[in-house]
């Protein structure tokens, strides 16, 4: 097992010329609170959300979410007005609580100390991943954070990725992604990526992600881990 690891490592340290990171469930613990914001926008409207609410609104954009709940719960609110309170419900958890995953900042470390360049690709809004990241003092490892209502699309369609590959300046054969969600891995895996899939305990399709991902880990170092 540790030969093994110690071999994936290898593979992604010799052949990656640049990396992207997803934020929520790969770098930072929070899903949970983007698994419960919709509901909780609902809540204080008196409206009680679907049960699977979270899961639907995963893959989308915030626009795509805010127009989501816009559209199925008959709301007179704008796009933007959904979007702006579902980010005050959020926000606190991100400047002051949210944690970083066990190992995440020793791997950065790691490929900072080996010029491997890194960027950013996240369906979050850019105000809140940026609190996070100052606050937990991993900002200087990014070149650059690309964000899903930046870019224009969810991760269900490649383009954050494309963005990222052309502005690391290689091409996506040469570029290793980090996702905790399947649909995200599946599209950067269509898209050529090379494809690392990273454990979340919010996830539920650990096993499909498995058969995706190039890579499969539970952590950053470990025994379940690269390293």
């Amino acid at each position: 097992m540790k030969q093994n690891r110690i071999k994936q490592a290898e593979i992604i340290l010799k052949t990656a010329k640049g990396v992207i990171f997803d934020v929520d469930g790969t770098l930072l613990d929070s899903m949970y609170v983007w698994k419960s914001a919709g509901e909780k926008y609902l809540n204080d409207l008196d409206i009680k959300a679907e049960p699977d609410l979270g899961d639907r609104l995963f893959a989308m954009s915030l626009e795509g979410a805010a127009d989501y709940i816009r559209e199925n719960y008959h709301l007179n609110e704008s796009r933007e007005a959904i979007i702006a309170q579902v980010i005050h419900l959020v926000e606190e958890e991100y400047f002051y609580h949210i944690p970083l995953k066990s190992g995440a900042e020793e791997f950065l470390k790691l490929l900072k100390e080996m010029n491997i360049p890194m960027t950013v690709a996240t369906s979050s809004d850019r105000r809140v991943v940026e609190a996070a990241f100052k606050r937990l003092g991993i900002s200087d490892y990014f070149s650059r954070i690309f964000t899903c209502s930046e870019t224009g699309a969810g991760k269900d369609k490649p383009d954050i990725y494309y963005c990222a590959a052309k502005y690391l300046g290689y091409p996506p054969e040469q570029i290793w992604v980090f996702e905790d969600a399947l649909h995200a891995a599946q599209t950067a895996k269509n898209a050529g990526f090379h494809v690392i899939g990273i454990y979340d305990s919010s996830c539920a399709e650990q096993e499909k992600l498995k058969t995706v991902a190039d890579i499969y880990i539970k952590e950053f170092f470990g025994e379940n881990g690269l390293l």
